[in-house]
């Protein structure tokens, strides 16, 4: 990382600040929301990845390390404890059998869903926070 460059000022420096806070406050809200739905935020932000695919209600397990920014065998292990959790089902990809696919189940789902649900409020507070310049 290079520190050189345009000089910071304090307005930058008050908007990163104001912008951090309000992301912290947003992992918090999600901590908490995965609590009351009885899974951790790991767990949710795989079912998120898993199920948000475009064009399918699956991913691989590649994908999702790279969506998560995890290690593959991170991302191995994380999907055992969901598996064994009972929120994805792991099968062998029927087009090439070294990859895998990474479903949620219908109990997985219903977390999904209801983490989703309670975030609706919270990311509309976040972005007219956003829009009005402030840290809400």
């Amino acid at each position: 990382m290079d520190a050189r460059g345009p000089a910071v000022d304090k307005a930058e420096i008050i908007a990163r600040a104001q912008f951090r806070h309000r992301m912290r406050m947003f992992e918090r809200f999600t901590e908490d929301a995965c609590a009351e739905a009885g899974v951790t935020m790991p767990q949710y932000l795989l079912l998120l990845q898993a199920a948000g695919r475009p064009g399918r209600d699956w991913a691989l397990i590649g994908e999702l390390a790279e969506c998560l920014v995890l290690r593959h065998n991170t991302a191995v292990e994380l999907v055992g404890r969901c598996e064994a959790a009972g929120l994805v089902v792991r099968e062998r990809d029927p087009e090439d059998q070294r990859r895998v696919r990474v479903q949620p189940t219908p109990a997985g789902a219903r977390v999904l869903r209801r983490v989703v649900r309670a975030h609706r409020q919270e990311v509309d507070m976040l972005l007219a926070a956003h829009r009005r310049g402030g840290d809400g």
